[in-house]
């Protein structure tokens, strides 16, 4: 397949990573390529604010008569890894005193005041408490998870016109009592619109993409910059790639809705911009965006014992969650390779990233298929072969 990898930017024994390693993970990501299983990938590795491994491989749209290759500055939909942005951003106005973690959601946005719960049986009932601003944060404000709102539509207009639908609906349980991945992001958007008074997309491009240096991050794409636009794949019955939909469709202009829980396009080293900003507790390059007690709130767990991160499986253990952060807090629980207190989240189509604050270790990597993120629609397990490699290339792992 073609391609246009950069490899390893530095040398690959500096930061504790081995040559030979490193090139075992690329290596792995160039087969899933190579089978059929990926049409491209793009993936980095950073330690210590140092970028050890940045590689792509693979073709932006296999139907293409003659497809162009993927590339370290190939764009793809981040989907839900716009969130952890939308996070920073609420934490920006948390810290201007904006709004408090024990505020009730209510109090910044009135048409909530009253909400009832939903009952398995029976009239809903008020509240036990009023859901808090931390709930919204940390998705356990009462809201259900978004197929509970697929009639509801509620993307089909603006970020008010959400509200305006969210207000007549009932919430799903008693503020703080689960976790239920559904709409708590995008009224975090709303809330960024309202709190500061810009436009979500200005508030994002002046307060982090351009003072980060993020020039290919935003909620839509220049035309110019159209062919570098991975198209969306998914699997045929025999489970190789193929190209989904009649043809890639990426928005060349402002939405109308600016979906703070996943509307975002960007490319991967944009990506490591922000999270190393993060990893480096809110300062990059001589500019601070974010206190350091900031951002450690927002990799700390906030949700209230026996209350469970389940976004793929009920029996999900080992997991907690922050400010729009997973955490975590027991790796063998959790299944996963990644160290103990690493944070992340990933996107729907496949996109992923973890920090690891004990080893210092940023990865980040880019896919595109349809349901990306969930094996189960036959896409590759890339987030734990991912870790695994990377933190078997490490050399003097904590």
């Amino acid at each position: 397949m073609p391609d246009d990898h950069s490899g390893l930017v530095s040398d690959a024994t500096v930061q504790g990573f081995t040559k030979d390693g490193l090139a075992a993970f690329n290596r792995q990501f160039h087969a899933l390529v190579d089978e059929r299983k990926l049409t491209n990938v793009v993936t980095l590795i950073a330690r210590r604010g140092e970028i050890v491994n940045l590689d792509a491989y693979g073709v932006l749209d296999v139907s293409a008569p003659i497809p162009l290759p993927a590339r370290t500055d190939s764009i793809f939909r981040i989907a839900s890894m716009t969130k952890p942005i939308t996070g920073a951003a609420m934490m920006m106005l948390w810290e201007e005193g904006k709004w408090k973690l024990d505020d009730p959601v209510a109090k910044h946005i009135p048409q909530f005041e009253g909400l009832k719960v939903r009952r398995k049986d029976g009239e809903p009932v008020d509240q036990a408490s009023p859901m808090t601003m931390a709930q919204l944060m940390s998705h356990s404000a009462g809201f259900g998870r978004a197929a509970e709102y697929a009639d509801a539509d509620l993307r089909g207009g603006d970020l008010q016109d959400m509200i305006d639908v969210l207000a007549k609906l009932p919430l799903s349980f008693q503020p703080g009592t689960d976790w239920r991945y559904g709409p708590c992001v995008d009224i975090q958007g709303y809330l960024v619109e309202q709190l500061s008074g810009q436009g979500l997309d200005e508030f994002f491009e002046q307060r982090l993409f351009a003072p980060l240096g993020m020039t290919d991050t935003g909620f839509w794409v220049d035309a110019a910059k159209g062919d570098r636009v991975s198209r969306i794949h998914k699997y045929d019955d025999d489970g190789k790639v193929r190209a989904a939909g009649p043809s890639n469709i990426f928005n060349t202009s402002k939405p109308k809705f600016l979906a703070g829980g996943g509307g975002l396009v960007s490319k991967i080293e944009d990506y490591w911009r922000f999270a190393q900003m993060i990893a480096n507790g809110g300062e990059f390059e001589g500019r601070r965006y974010l206190k350091p007690e900031t951002v450690a709130l927002m990799h700390a767990n906030v949700l209230e014992p026996g209350v469970n991160v389940t976004l793929y499986s009920p029996d999900t253990k080992g997991l907690g969650f922050g400010m729009d952060f997973a955490i975590v807090q027991d790796p063998a629980a959790a299944m996963t390779s990644q160290g103990i207190q690493s944070y992340y989240w990933g996107g729907a189509f496949g996109t992923w990233f973890w920090i690891d604050p004990v080893n210092e270790m940023i990865v980040i990597g880019m896919i595109q298929n349809v349901a990306g993120s969930q094996t189960a629609a036959g896409n590759p397990a890339v987030r734990e072969q991912s870790a695994q490699l990377a933190y078997a290339a490490m050399t003097d792992r904590r």
